[in-house]
């Protein structure tokens, strides 16, 4: 999901959004996956935001903020998110 994420003055970088559209899209995962679709697994796409061939870098799919001017990396609230479903496998996205 293309967010246009940025820095705000916390230093943080808020998407609320992307957080409600991956755990819905997980729940519909684990449906699948009860309902007898065999799936290896969930990849996120993107780790961080990068040049998209029809997009250029103006639309941000990362869970970490990239500043493409100075290349710094900020995780992004989604990053921490996914990180503790990653931990709890997936148990409660």
């Amino acid at each position: 999901m293309a967010n246009p994420d940025w820095v705000s003055v916390d230093g943080k970088v808020h998407d609320p959004q992307r957080i409600d559209f991956t755990t819905r899209y997980l729940r519909e995962f684990r449906r699948a996956i009860d309902d007898g679709v065999e799936a290896m697994g969930y990849f996120h796409w993107s780790v961080m935001d990068n040049f998209e061939w029809a997009y250029g870098y103006s639309k941000r799919f990362g869970l970490i903020h990239v500043d493409f001017q100075t290349q710094k990396r900020t995780p992004k609230d989604s990053a921490y998110w996914y990180s503790e479903v990653i931990r709890q496998n997936g148990a409660k996205p």
